[in-house]
């Protein structure tokens, strides 16, 4: 008798939720008849198993399944066929089985496991790990064997590790597993360095062995048929461009046939969300967007939680050190946790909540943050780019689960200001919560400046000459002759139209107009944001809007905010500003549009696009 899939020797099986196991037992045999199997532990029978029929045997195979043995152990499982009489006597003896939590390991080098041995977990009994050589034994680092690997797949990609080296989360994971829950934890071993997404395409599942979901696929059937879930990191090799525009899609297949092909539709996969590279070469534009789409997988995939690694250290230039390798497996093991409905384990990952303007200053708001948010030192990580990156951040404030930063300039003129936490390939973060987890590293999250969107400011103008006022500024009329006020074409260096030059030679009051044509690509509703130091009338296409005699110095930004609607097509603003006795200098003009509220619910549809805006 030869047991195929399973059960083998020093294995954990996966438990029900009954707590016991359940698991799908085949093989060959030369005989037929009932299957039995008789459980010992410690030397004595299993109350209930001791001659427990569990399946058959014809023409040469066994199927059955074993049930009901509960979670813990170590058992010794015998299998023998109850033949005919005088049949030649078939038997097997599995030893060392345990029933817990079975999970699958899966993604590239971070999970095979590359930080420094030296600091690696000591292991633990209870702990179990599949090998790639399809053999059960006490998790220790490293956890994959490449070069003894069963399974073509792990000899085509390369089994070659430096001396050394072979940390990686998992063990740590199941050690704070079987600590949180009590029972044995077992871990199987499929991840592969350097592999793509390509590379894990469910696709090539028919090649078995052949292809690295396939091999995933053996391992786990192998293992009785039943997971508790997945935990993953995977997303390095997919920063090129062109395969980072396809990574969600490609994550959200794979997570839907893992769950197809390993009979559980909600099966729970715990992700890492990438970290950083020291190396060159590297896309930074693609590596930043498979960390934000990997931040934003929980949205369409359910049952899924991501991980931030932002924050950790590095052996070299791309792979997260041994000790942080520890860390980063308690994280995994409390975000499983909370997936599996683990009411202990505290809250999900710290996910983004809102990024709001108010006061000068910009807030962050976190939602899961367990504690408060803290840092060792001054909170770094959080970076402005307008947009290309320029660090204008010169103070961060922590304050429970809110990051509060100050800006040096608030650049509300431009359109697309945004807002990054671990920019680029090698950033500096900082920044965790009380129970050591980390902010998620995002990307292109446009900072909403009191829900609106500025336009540059007018800086051509045709300017009139000066004349003397022909009576109050409130019964000016719109002038309908234009050629006799012999306009000019100027444009102005910054956001004022500075007429002091010629105001300031004049003792007593003068007239000038100032004229700007717009054009608006679409109908918008808009506020007309004028600055000036005199009294001044404003007509919009003839229009009078505003009539301020008593205008006076300063001259600031957006000081009389006028709102508009305005069609599609060209657009006349007409300014008379009288000099105040020399005292005014000029006028200044831009617009602010107003973002839609559809738009206001979701931030990223606006600014990676800008907002179509008024323009000279």
């Amino acid at each position: 008798m030869i047991i195929q899939t399973g059960l083998c020797d020093g294995m954990v099986l996966q438990r029900t939720r009954d707590n016991t196991c359940d698991t799908a037992v085949a093989g060959t045999c030369a005989g037929a008849g009932r299957l039995v199997a008789r459980v010992r532990r410690n030397g004595r029978i299993v109350p209930g198993f001791g001659a427990r029929p569990i399946g058959h045997a014809a023409r040469g195979r066994l199927e059955g399944r074993l049930r009901g043995l509960p979670a813990g152990g170590p058992y010794d499982i015998e299998l023998a066929l109850a033949g005919a009489p005088g049949a030649a006597p078939e038997r097997a003896v599995i030893r060392n089985v345990r029933v817990g939590d079975l999970w699958i390991l899966g993604g590239q080098s971070n999970m095979e496991g590359i930080g420094r041995l030296e600091d690696a977990a000591k292991p633990d009994p209870g702990v179990r790990a599949f090998y790639m050589n399809d053999v059960w034994a006490v998790a220790r680092d490293p956890l994959h064997n490449l070069s003894q690997a069963t399974d073509a797949i792990h000899h085509e990609l390369g089994t070659a590790r430096r001396p050394g080296i072979g940390t990686g989360p998992g063990v740590a994971f199941g050690q704070a597993m079987a600590q949180a829950s009590g029972v044995p934890q077992g871990l199987i071993a499929c991840a592969h360095g350097g592999s793509s997404m390509a590379q894990w395409d469910p696709a090539l599942k028919r090649k078995g062995g052949g292809s690295l979901y396939g091999a995933l696929l053996r391992r786990f059937r192998k293992n009785g048929g039943r997971v508790a879930g997945v935990v993953w990191y995977q997303g390095c090799s997919d920063t090129a461009p062109a395969q980072a525009a396809l990574y969600t899609r490609r994550m959200r297949r794979l997570v839907r046939a893992s769950r197809r092909d390993l009979n559980d539709p909600r099966l729970p996969w715990a992700i890492v969300q990438i970290a950083g590279v020291y190396n060159k070469g590297w896309n930074s534009a693609g590596w930043n967007s498979v960390q934000d789409q990997q931040r934003r997988l929980p949205e369409t995939i359910p049952h899924c939680a991501v991980v931030p690694a932002i924050d950790l250290a590095f052996d070299d230039g791309i792979h997260i050190s041994g000790k942080d390798q520890q860390r980063l497996g308690r994280r995994l093991a409390q975000a499983m946790r909370v997936l599996r409905g683990d009411r202990r384990a505290g809250r999900p990952p710290i996910a983004l909540r809102s990024v709001r303007c108010a006061n000068g200053r910009i807030v962050v708001t976190y939602n899961n943050v367990m504690g408060r948010l803290q840092t060792a030192g001054r909170p770094t990580g959080f970076l402005l780019a307008d947009p290309h990156p320029a660090s204008i951040i010169y103070r961060a404030e922590l304050k429970g689960n809110r990051v509060i930063l100050y800006p040096s300039v608030l650049e509300t003129q431009r359109q697309s200001v945004s807002l990054y936490y671990g920019y680029g390939l090698a950033p500096y973060c900082n920044i965790t919560d009380s129970a050591d987890r980390s902010l998620p590293a995002m990307t292109w999250v446009n900072v909403e400046y009191q829900r609106y969107v500025m336009s540059p400011f007018v800086q051509t103008w045709q300017v009139s000459r000066l004349a003397d006022p022909a009576g109050p500024l409130e019964d000016l009329a719109f002038p309908r002759r234009r050629k006799a006020l012999g306009f000019s074409r100027r444009t102005f260096a910054g956001w004022f139209a500075d007429l002091h030059p010629e105001l300031s030679r004049h003792a007593q009051d003068k007239l000038v107009f100032c004229a700007a044509r717009i054009a608006c690509p679409e109908r918008m509703k808009v506020d007309l944001c004028l600055a000036y130091d005199g009294p001044v009338k404003v007509w919009l296409d003839g229009r009078e809007r505003l009539c301020d005699p008593k205008g006076t110095n300063p001259a600031s930004q957006d000081k009389a905010l006028v709102p508009a609607s305005l069609a599609a097509g060209r657009h006349e603003i007409l300014v008379a500003l009288v000099s105040n006795d020399g005292k005014a200098w000029g006028v200044g003009c831009r617009f602010r549009r107003r973002i839609p509220a559809t738009l206001r619910r979701r931030p990223q549809a606006w600014g990676a696009v800008p907002l179509p805006q008024p323009a000279g």
